[in-house]
């Protein structure tokens, strides 16, 4: 596996930026002071976290001077002190974890590794921003940062611009490792996706299970819905065939179709109304009934 850009980036700054810091940190270049009146134009005095040098061009650079105005005891060069060497012996230690975990040596980086290196290396970086911008903003008030008076200037000197720049490639060079989490966090999503469940899941409150019985289908569509196209067996039409639903009900009785009216009476009715002075009408001989021939 090739080794990711990120990596590459945090492992060119982190190193430029420890050596910056460290080149600043014990150089004498915070400060530039120049200007005095009681000695010769081209004198310059810097001004360090540990030492005072006097340089004239002339002659070579003379350190160890003496601090007459009690530069060193001053609050904004006693922190810078702490805070430089702390963040140099962090830088150590997140240069040594990034070492381990991008493993260039190896097929494999350790994502993890890697990416706890780069915040290491973050809050070095934040802890050598810190003073060298504090450091800069009492660069020129001499109540805070003692100096001669006017016409003695002050100025920014080189150790302080290469603290400036070594503070900023250890931001970059963490903020790099740091993304290296990306890849790591995804490997463990997945592996707890992967991962089967440790025991039986509870059922919360809010959960209802519900069993719905399977709906019976018609022979057509539980054996062609399967695939099968073939009809269903014989003893299951048959069983289906003879299977019935309900109560027989009661049939009503057959209905006859008789006429329980004589036919006659209506003939009778109608020569009655005809003879109209005829007392006497001509009855009809029943079996029943003796007929007017037999009187």
């Amino acid at each position: 596996m090739r080794t990711p850009v990120v990596m590459i980036l945090g492992m060119v700054f982190t190193p430029c930026g420890l050596l910056l810091n460290l080149i600043s940190t014990l150089t004498p270049g915070w400060r530039l002071v120049k200007g005095f009146l009681d000695q010769p134009v081209d004198v310059v005095l810097y001004q360090g976290l540990w030492d005072i040098c006097r340089e004239q061009s002339s002659r070579e650079r003379e350190c160890g001077q003496r601090d007459e105005l009690n530069y060193f005891q001053t609050q904004p060069v006693q922190a810078a002190r702490g805070l430089m060497v702390t963040s140099l012996a962090i830088t150590a230690v997140g240069l040594l974890l990034a070492s381990l975990g991008v493993r260039c040596w190896q097929e494999e980086p350790h994502f993890g590794l890697a990416g706890l290196s780069g915040i290491v290396l973050f809050v070095a970086g934040l802890f050598s921003l810190v003073p060298v911008s504090w450091y800069n903003h009492f660069l020129g008030d001499r109540n805070v940062l003692p100096a001669p008076d006017s016409p003695v200037t002050v100025q920014v000197s080189y150790s302080l611009v290469l603290g400036y720049l070594g503070s900023c490639l250890l931001l970059l060079g963490g903020f790099s490792l740091a993304l290296s989490f990306a890849p790591w966090c995804e490997e463990r999503c997945r592996g707890c996706r992967k991962a089967p469940p440790a025991g039986p899941r509870r059922s919360s409150i809010s959960t209802v299970y519900v069993d719905w019985p399977e709906p019976a289908l018609t022979p057509a569509i539980k054996y062609y819905s399967e695939g099968q196209h073939r009809p269903p067996p014989a003893a299951e039409q048959r069983t289906t065939s003879k299977l019935k639903v309900g109560f027989p009900m009661p049939r009503p009785p057959p209905k006859s179709y008789t006429n329980p009216m004589d036919v006659l009476d209506g003939e009778e009715k109608t020569s009655t109304s005809q003879g109209g002075s005829s007392s006497l009408s001509t009855r009809p001989c029943h079996s029943s009934l003796p007929c007017d021939s037999d009187l």
